[in-house]
């Protein structure tokens, strides 16, 4: 059961960052105010998804490595506690913050700079979940290397 879960609360969790991202990037850069409001608005309701995908990816890879620390599993364990900071010291704050002046509609100075510092955070954890799935697909053997094949010799 721990290897269906782990795999797909984990692709659950990143594409629901990866959506937070660019929905925010797109509402800024080409839509209108009220949709950045319906976007920002929108993301802290996002977390009753994202937080258990990501306690369920988190448990079951912790599960799943059944207590291993080298190699890819402790790549990937190494990465956890900064993508787990990342997101409960500046993405939530900053989604909850963002969600509060959107809704005031006060897109001011303040406003713009946390914008940008969560979209930092964001693209940091979208790198290192991605990272993470890369490594876990080069356990499961998925990213292998096919032997070169030989040149043949042109018959001239």
């Amino acid at each position: 059961m721990i290897k269906i879960i782990h795999p797909i609360a984990g692709a659950l969790a990143f594409l629901t960052i990866a959506t937070f991202w660019l929905s925010t990037a797109v509402a800024e850069l080409f839509a209108s105010e009220a949709t950045v409001v319906v976007v920002k608005t929108a993301i802290p309701w996002g977390f009753l998804l994202l937080i258990p995908a990501l306690a369920a990816a988190g448990g079951s890879g912790f599960a799943s490595a059944k207590g291993r620390r080298a190699g890819l599993v402790g790549t990937k364990i190494k990465r956890m506690p900064w993508i787990a900071a990342n997101g409960l010291l500046v993405l939530i704050p900053s989604a909850l913050f963002l969600a509060s002046k959107a809704k005031a509609g006060e897109f001011d100075t303040s406003f713009y700079a946390v914008q940008a510092l969560e979209l930092a955070a964001g693209a940091t954890n979208i790198t290192l979940l991605g990272l993470n799935m890369r490594d876990g697909f080069k356990m499961k053997g998925r990213f292998r290397r096919r032997p070169a094949r030989p040149v043949k010799a042109s018959p001239l």
